[in-house]
């Protein structure tokens, strides 16, 4: 291979390679070999491939004992063509449940590089590769009190499904300006986005993501235990991060303990509000009066949808599955509040419903849903106090990195205004969280390069660092990665690697996205946001210019990516990170740089901004970004107040 070809491969893979590591590989007489070798490797924290990061030995030793024969997940060189599974028998009937689905997101994740999966190998226990596994989890984080989970293996799979499983509203906040070198004036709120006018196809159907054994999930605690904890005047704690314990190889079994993980949690939310029984008990049985008429016999099941569709008269049909089968519901027209509800159900989320069953025992009438949702009764803790500044999208390395802006917004941190107002602003903030995208990063999209003026992915991170140093040492900082950074596309993502924290500041605390952290007795949940494309895109009314609607919608549905295998590529680990459990103070995200605040029972959900003014891509689409804009959270009544720096 040429080094042209090189750079190409690791580019569509998600990397970025030195001259001395391309130069290595090229050196080789099977570098194509090498180069899968590599990727197929090298630890998910590694951004840039560097001549370090090319075990020559390793590579050497691999093909001597023939476990060299680089592949996908979907096709091994030298082995069965899809992973073996201890103890499933391939001939049963229903063994194939949620196999196209699996296997589709595998092929998926691996073409795209979201994954990078060790070496195929036709024996499920005696894997040589699933004791490295542990060795390149990305970054574990010094100071963490937990140890990293064990590594899933074919065949060997904890608590799966057998006989025994293991009203929202809109504050007016103020909205003060900040011009440069003068004292801040308030301004009312302004600034609307404009609809992102292209759609992102989501999958008709999706095939069972359960096995085919019978017997019901096992609830999961909403308890959370400590990850880490970082003491002073300002503390944080973390209470949930994948940094340090990821267990993905993306390996078939791996996908079904993941939809396993999310239908058992959610369904423990829904079953403290309805009776429900298992799909399966509905088939076969003869139903009192059924088809909806007054005195019918009604009953509740819980299940994830699979499929949703209409009626040639315009009826609503959800598919539902849980562990134990499949059944559809139907969700008439003429039930107008009802039927609303149907059409905002997306696929893969989790929910309950209560109807009737026709008197064949093929389908439910539905007259109530249940989403998992946030209790009326959840309360906000009290007692903490001063100001959390939340932002994200910061962009570093930018052509369009609003600097001027910028230096504004760390001058207000320091406390150099002439508004005595802003001042005192200044001496209450205790915490600065950015939801992610701190650089622009490199070959994030076609031709990113011409609108970069920091071309290195690492003096992107330097220059940031830099900002970050001038932001007053009482101040606790939070970072948490996203899509633009420098860690692995797919989430949830580890924080960012130590070779770019160490050019940080000691008050910066790095987590991953998302995580759910604890800030003197507030809880915030961190999200990047990503997530957001896709309920646009699915969710009728949810839009870019109301960006907190659409994370209304995540908590009503208790998960922060609820459709799986859309634009949002999901790691499918043990546990889903993107529950909603327990129900936060706060929620942050970011992503789409436009801002939203909105209530919702109770839970403060922020979308921040940007610091990037409207890019070429953004012009090509009629995005409108609102840059330049603060939300500053008061931690002991959730009031907010909108700064801008923009003027």
């Amino acid at each position: 291979m040429n080094e042209i070809n090189i750079i190409r491969a690791v580019a569509e893979k998600g990397y970025q390679i030195s001259p001395e590591a391309a130069e290595l590989i090229k050196a080789s007489d099977v570098s194509g070999l090498l180069l899968e070798y590599v990727l197929s490797t090298i630890d998910e924290s590694v951004f840039v491939i560097e001549a370090e990061h090319i075990d020559l030995a390793g590579f050497a030793a691999s093909r001597v004992e023939g476990v060299a024969g680089i592949t996908d997940v979907a096709g091994a060189t030298g082995a069965s063509s899809e992973p073996a599974i201890l103890g499933e028998d391939r001939n049963s009937p229903g063994s194939d449940f949620g196999r196209d689905l699996v296997s589709d997101e595998i092929e998926k994740l691996s073409v795209s590089g979201d994954l990078f999966l060790p070496d195929a190998v036709s024996d499920p226990v005696s894997d040589p590769v699933s004791d490295a596994v542990s060795d390149s989890i990305s970054d574990p984080v010094p100071d963490s009190a937990v140890g990293s989970e064990s590594v899933l293996v074919s065949g060997s799979v904890p608590g799966a499904f057998s006989d025994s499983v293991p009203a929202s509203g809109v504050g007016s906040d103020p909205v003060l300006s900040v011009p440069s070198g003068s004292a801040g004036r308030i301004n009312s709120a302004s600034g609307t986005g404009n609809s992102l006018s292209f759609s992102v196809p989501v999958p008709a159907s999706r095939g069972r993501p359960f096995s085919a054994a019978s017997g019901r999930g096992s609830g999961s605690s909403s308890s959370t235990s400590v990850v880490r904890s970082i003491g002073g005047p300002n503390p944080v704690t973390v209470l949930s991060d994948i940094t340090g314990h990821s267990t993905c190889v993306g390996e078939y079994m791996q996908f079904v303990q993941y939809f396993r993980d999310r239908y058992s949690r959610l369904s423990e939310i829904i079953r403290g509000r309805i009776n429900a029984r298992p799909i399966e008990s509905l088939k076969g049985r003869s139903f009192r009066r059924g088809g909806g008429e007054k005195g019918s016999e009604e009953i509740s099941i819980i299940g994830m949808v699979s499929d949703t569709s209409t009626t040639t008269n315009g009826h609503r049909i959800i598919s539902l599955e849980d562990p134990t089968g499949s059944f559809p519901v139907l969700v008439r027209n003429s039930e107008k509040e009802l039927f609303e509800l149907a059409s905002r159900i997306i696929l893969d989320e989790v929910i309950g419903v209560t109807g009737s069953v026709t008197n064949d025992g093929g389908l439910m009438m539905a007259s109530k849903i249940i989403q998992p949702d946030v209790p009326n009764s959840a309360l906000r803790r009290t007692g903490a106090k001063g100001k959390a500044v939340l932002i994200s999208d910061v962009h570093v390395g930018s052509a369009q990195f609003m600097e001027d802006a910028w230096l504004n917004f760390l001058d207000f941190l320091k406390g150099d205004s002439d508004s005595e107002a802003l001042k005192k602003m200044a001496e209450e903030v205790r915490y600065l969280v950015v939801a992610g995208d701190l650089v622009d990063g490199i070959g994030i999209y076609p031709d990113q390069e011409k609108e970069l003026t920091i071309l290195d992915v690492y003096e992107q991170y330097i220059k940031a660092a830099e900002y970050f140093w001038e932001i007053p040492k009482h101040i606790q900082i939070i970072i948490s990665p996203g899509n633009h950074d420098a860690v692995r596309q797919a989430e949830p993502q580890p924080a960012l690697p130590v070779r770019i924290r160490e050019h940080f500041p000691p008050n910066v605390t790095f987590v991953g996205n998302p995580s759910l952290v604890d800030l003197d007795g507030v809880s915030i949940l961190i999200y990047h946001g990503r997530s957001i494309d896709d309920l646009v895109a699915s969710v009728p009314g949810v839009s870019y210019q109301e960006p907190a609607g659409a994370v209304l919608e995540m908590i009503k549905r208790r998960h922060l990516a609820p459709t799986y295998g859309s634009r949002v590529s999901i790691s499918p680990e043990k546990k889903d990170y993107f529950i909603i459990d327990p129900v936060p103070d706060i929620i942050h995200t970011g992503h789409v740089h436009t801002l939203g605040v909105q209530r919702y029972k109770n839970v403060l959900l922020v979308n921040s901004g940007t610091w990037q003014a409207q890019t070429e891509f953004q012009k090509r689409v009629n995005l409108m970004p609102m840059p330049a804009q603060v939300p500053v959270v008061d931690l002991a009544d959730f009031g907010v107040t909108i700064l801008k720096f923009d003027e």
